[in-house]
């Protein structure tokens, strides 16, 4: 039996996870943040936001479900920390599907041109 369908399956699950939590602009203010500076704890955060330390916990917490962001306990407050590889798999994906898209709408003038 092929493992091909299986990972292609968890493959678009893992990116889907990504975009979907990159589709808020508190989480993605959250990333702009993180991805700028060193790993920040919450309460740091909160300074500049605009929402509740609780709904801020509630986005990181998904964007580290993502794998965007990573937490680490230091006492007793978690730091979060930007991790870049899942935003580096989304541009490697969509450089393919617009490398795919390409070849295609070529495809088709080449047809249309006849």
């Amino acid at each position: 039996m092929s493992t091909a369908k299986p990972r292609l399956r968890a493959g678009l699950k893992r990116r889907a996870a990504v975009f979907a939590s990159l589709g808020d602009p508190i989480r993605l203010s959250l990333v702009l943040t993180l991805s700028a500076g060193p790993p920040q704890s919450i309460s740091r955060l909160a300074e500049h936001a605009q929402i509740t330390r609780q709904g801020l916990t509630r986005h990181l917490r998904t964007l580290e479900h993502a794998g965007v962001v990573h937490s680490t306990r230091i006492g007793r407050e978690s730091v979060f920390a930007f991790r870049p590889e899942p935003l580096r798999e989304l541009r490697t994906y969509l450089e393919q599907v617009s490398a795919e898209w390409d070849d295609a709408l070529g495809r088709l003038k080449a047809f249309v041109e006849r």
